[in-house]
C-alpha cells in the first residue's frame, strides 16, 4: 500500500525538535517560523509538556466519554480563566474542522434555520459543513455542495444586514484573522457592527479562532482586539502542542440536550494532559504578551527592509496591527528578488502578534525554497505571493534577527 498522494511537500525529514528549532535526519538545524500550521504554540518538546503527556500515558491513555474524566473539568476551568470566558461551556473534539462543524450544528439547533453567512476568502476546514463555508470550490465535492451558504465580502456590514433581514440564517461564521486567506484582519469597527447586527437578528455569531486563538494574535483570541463577545468560539491548533484536539466555547444562552453532540476520541486523557500543560505554560511564561511584543518587533524589522511608507487606508497602525503597503519607489537600496526571471519586492506586511503575512509583488516559491534549503528556515505560504509566519509563541528577538538577516541576504 502507498500513501494517498494529496500533499505537496519539501524533501525534509524532521526527526527532532526543541523550542523554535527542528533537526532533520541529516543533522541539519532549522529555525521554525511556521510551527506546523500554528500548532506548536509553546515550542517543540517543552519539558513540562513532555512530562505531562508521558506521565499521563503511564496512568491511563484513553477511555470513552461514558465515564467521568476530571481532566476535562480542569481544562475547562483553566481555559475559562485564560480566555476571559469563565461563564461559557466547553465541548471537546479532535480538530478545528470538527469544532467548526459542531459550532454550525449548535447554531442551527438554536435558530431552527439552515442557511449560513460566511465571508469571501474564508477557510474553516474540510469536513462536510466546514468545507461548505470555506470559500474554495476546488476542495468542495458535490456531496458537500447542498449546504445553503452565502459568502459576503469582508468588512461589508450592509451585505451582512441584507442577508440577515431575510430571516432564514442559522448563523454567521468568521475567522478572527483569515489565515489561509492571506492574513486578512477584519476591521475592528466591522466586527463590532457585525456583533450588533447578529444580536439584533437573534442569530448566533461563530468566531473561528482555530488558527488565530491560543494567544497567537497577542490576545488570547483575535476577536478580543475588537472588544466583542461572540456566541460560539472554535479553537484547535495551538491548544495541545501537536496532540489532536479541538474545542467549542459555548455561550450560556445555549441549552445542552443529551446526545445533541458527541465524540469518541474528543476530550481523551492524553489530549487533556497535553492541553492542560500548554495552558499552564502559556500562563506561567506569559506567552500571549511575548507573542505581542516579539510580533511587533518582527513586523518592525520586516518593514526595515524597505523605506518607511504610509499605511494603507483602513489598515491603520492600531496596537497589535500592521498593515503597511510598500511601493516600488520606497524600496531604497533593497535589492529585488528574481523568481522565474521576474522581479519581486515586499508589497505589504500585515498581522497581529505572531500571525504575520509578508506579501510580495510576485510569486515567492523560489524565495521560500531558498529560505528553507539555503538558510534553513521553515516558513509558510498563503496563495502564490505571501509568506505566512506562524512561529511558536516562544519566539525571541534573537530568532527574529536571524530570520531578517537571512531574508535580507536572499533578497
Amino acid at each position: 500500500m502507498e500513501l494517498f498522494d494529496v500533499y505537496s511537500f519539501f524533501d525534509v525529514t524532521p526527526v527532532k525538535a526543541k523550542g523554535t528549532r527542528i533537526w532533520d535526519d541529516k543533522g541539519t538545524e532549522y529555525l521554525d517560523l511556521y510551527g506546523g500550521h500554528a500548532v506548536i504554540s509553546v515550542g517543540h518538546c517543552h519539558p513540562r509538556y513532555v512530562t505531562a503527556v508521558t506521565d499521563q500515558l503511564g496512568k491511563i491513555g484513553f477511555y470513552s466519554n461514558s465515564v467521568r474524566n476530571p481532566l476535562q473539568e480542569e481544562l475547562a476551568e483553566k481555559l475559562g480563566e485564560l480566555s476571559g470566558y469563565p461563564d461559557y461551556s466547553l465541548f471537546l473534539c479532535n480538530s478545528g474542522a470538527e469544532a467548526n462543524e459542531n459550532a454550525l450544528k449548535l447554531a442551527s439547533f438554536h435558530t431552527g434555520e439552515r442557511r449560513v453567512i460566511a465571508f469571501k476568502g474564508a477557510f474553516h476546514g474540510r469536513t462536510s459543513g466546514a468545507v461548505a463555508v470555506t470559500d474554495n470550490p476546488k476542495i468542495r465535492a458535490p456531496f458537500n455542495s447542498w449546504h445553503e451558504v452565502t459568502f459576503v465580502p469582508m468588512n461589508d456590514i450592509a451585505a451582512v444586514r441584507e442577508e440577515l433581514s431575510k430571516g432564514d440564517i442559522a448563523g454567521v461564521i468568521i475567522e478572527g484573522i483569515q489565515g489561509v486567506g492571506g492574513i486578512i484582519i477584519p476591521d475592528d469597527n466591522f466586527m463590532r457592527e457585525l456583533r450588533q447586527a447578529t444580536l439584533e437578528a437573534g442569530v448566533p455569531l461563530i468566531l473561528d479562532e482555530v488558527q488565530s486563538g491560543c494567544g497567537r494574535s497577542g490576545k488570547f483570541f483575535a476577536h478580543q482586539w475588537a472588544g466583542i463577545r461572540p456566541d460560539l468560539i472554535t479553537m484547535a491548533k495551538g491548544m495541545a502542542g501537536g496532540f489532536p484536539i479541538g474545542a467549542v466555547l459555548i455561550s450560556p444562552d445555549f441549552e445542552p440536550v443529551k446526545g445533541m453532540l458527541g465524540t469518541t476520541f474528543g476530550g481523551n486523557h492524553l489530549a487533556m494532559a497535553a492541553a492542560i500543560a500548554v495552558a499552564d505554560i502559556i500562563k506561567d511564561e506569559n506567552l500571549v504578551q511575548n507573542a505581542y511584543e516579539v510580533g511587533e518587533y518582527l513586523k518592525s524589522r520586516l518593514l526595515s527592509l524597505a523605506s518607511e511608507a504610509p499605511s494603507t487606508p483602513g489598515g491603520g497602525n492600531a496596537p497589535g496591527r500592521t498593515f503597511t503597503r510598500i511601493g516600488r519607489e520606497a524600496q531604497g537600496a533593497q535589492a529585488p528578488f528574481a523568481d522565474d526571471g521576474k522581479t519581486i519586492e515586499i508589497k505589504e506586511v500585515r498581522g497581529r502578534g505572531l500571525m504575520i503575512g509578508v506579501e510580495f509583488s510576485g510569486p515567492i516559491a523560489e524565495l521560500r525554497r531558498k529560505l528553507l534549503f539555503d538558510k534553513h528556515i521553515f516558513t509558510g505560504v498563503s496563495g502564490k505571493n505571501m509568506i505566512r509566519l506562524l512561529a511558536p509563541l516562544t519566539l525571541t528577538k534573537d530568532d527574529v534577527d536571524i530570520f531578517i538577516k537571512a531574508l535580507e541576504e536572499v533578497l
